[in-house]
Formats: C-alpha cells, structure tokens, sequence
C-alpha cells in the first residue's frame, strides 16, 4: 500500500499590507492624487500589497480605471474595505473583502550589533501633504511641520491580518534590540515588532518600526513608530534632538529648539487625539 502525499496543505498566516484610504469616490481626482503620492514616494512604495479602504465612502467608485492606475504604480490591490454596491463591485473586479487587524504579540530578542542590521538610506523619507481623496493611515495632512507620513518601503501604513482555516498559532514576533551607534545614512527597520537602541541614533539616520521604539542615548535622526498604522505605539528616548518623529503615520519635522525640558532631555512621543505629542518623561 502506498501512502498518497497531499498536493497542497492550509497553513495559517498573517498577511501585511498598505492601507490607502479614499475620501471620495472621483475617479480622476484619485488617480491624480495618487499619482501625486507615488511621485513623492518614490520607489518606497512600489511591489506593496495593497487594500483600499473605501468604507467611509456612500457614492459608487469606478473601480476599473482605479485598480488599472494602482498596478500602473506597481501597487497590488489584494483586497478592500468596503460596504454595500461598492462591496459588490470590488468583488465583481476580483478583490476579496478583509478585516483590519491589530498588532502582533511581541518578545524579546537577542542583543544585534548596528552594523550586522543597518541598511543604507537610499532616499529621503517624503513629508508631503496628503494628495485629495487619498490618504494612506487617517484623514489628509496639513502642509505644516505637524502631518503625516509613510515611512518606508519596508514600513506601511496598516496592517491586515488574513488567518487560513487550521488552528497553527503563529509564533509571537520578536523585540529587535540593536547595540549603537547609528550613524549618518544607516536605517534599521524592525518589522511587526518593537525596537530598542542601545546607543546613538545620529542625525541622518532613521529608526522603524511597526511597534514602539526606545532610544537609550541621543536621538538625533528620524524615529518612525507604529509604522503600519499602530496608533498607540510610542517612541521613547533619554536625549530627545530629532530631526523628524512620527506615530502611525503622523509626523513632526523638529526644524527649531524644542523648549528647555525636551531638548536633550528623556521625552516620549505618542499619538492623543490623532495628534502627535512630546512630553518630558519625568512627568
């Protein structure tokens, strides 16, 4: 007797991907502001699988010509957010309904060496203001020091979670921990998980992630936190002089001294409100 090998098995997942929310259901001004986007992004985005979240829109979407200009960008829609005929027509195009998710689970990891997890920073991270009727985590961004922004190729807005039908438990990710220095031109991303600095975070390098992010030294570069779309993760520093910092895709560009007791001083940045705050940490 032989045993027949199974051609396929169902394994479960957890699947991430860009958020882009649509403000409204015009076709054109879509397809220009996400051109617009893309131009300011440059290749960040290019390849990462895509949902539109449409669910806040009532008014029928040309869905056609609107999946045909995300491919054009190179931007696979994998799935959306949507409600009623809009529902219906995504599905008619070919794209499945998903539900948004939160974080993962996070642990602790072995101590890394800057140098073995630093990759070069090939491309300034882009602070445009939202384009009309797209927006990538929340509503559109002021053309202020204070908005929003995605932060990398690597690092999406918003996380989706697609689980398969078994019961395997994927494995809790683990907290990057990274020993100092970054420097100049280096960039460590720690993707579905929480990064700790062991040194200095210099000026024109950058720290991700898609949890929270602790800088124990100066921080003097750009921190990104909750980078696909967590909102309640938080930077944390004991020598706060940063370049740019955002949360969930909210950013600040600091371009002036800060006040007496967050300069240099140990601060944490968080979302309230959908606002970006800084606070001195002895508070």
């Amino acid at each position: 007797m032989t045993t027949e090998i199974s051609a396929l098995d169902f394994k479960s997942a957890t699947l991430y991907a860009i958020r882009v929310v649509l403000q409204h259901a015009d076709t054109q001004s879509l397809i220009k502001a996400l051109k617009k986007r893309m131009a300011d992004a440059g290749a960040f985005f290019e390849n990462e699988p895509v949902v539109i979240d449409a669910g806040a829109v009532e008014a029928t979407i040309d869905w056609v010509p609107l999946l045909k200009a995300f491919a054009d960008h190179r931007l696979p829609v994998i799935g959306v957010v949507a409600q009623g005929d809009n529902l219906t027509a995504a599905k008619a195009c070919g794209l499945a309904a998903v539900d948004l998710s939160t974080s993962p689970v996070r642990n602790a990891s072995d101590t890394q060496t800057a140098a073995s997890v630093a990759e070069p920073v090939t491309a300034n991270v882009p602070t445009p203001a939202a384009a009309d009727g797209i927006a990538d985590a929340t509503e559109s961004a002021p053309t202020t020091s204070e908005g929003k922004v995605q932060a990398s190729a690597t690092a999406g807005t918003q996380s989706t979670k697609n689980t398969a039908t078994n019961n395997d438990t994927p494995a809790a990710a683990p907290t990057m921990v990274v020993r100092g220095p970054l420097r100049s031109g280096q960039r460590v991303y720690a993707r579905q998980c929480d990064l700790i600095v062991m040194g200095v975070v210099s000026r024109g390098a950058e720290v991700i992630a898609d949890g929270n992010i602790h800088v124990y030294g100066p921080l003097r570069g750009k921190a990104m936190a909750g980078a696909r779309g967590d909102t309640a993760a938080r930077i944390f520093t004991t020598g706060l002089d940063a370049e740019l910092v955002a949360v969930a895709g909210i950013y600040r560009v600091i371009d002036a001294k800060l006040p007496a007791d967050l300069h240099q001083r140990p601060a944490v940045i968080q979302l309230q409100k959908d606002a970006l705050h800084l606070t001195p940490l002895e508070k």
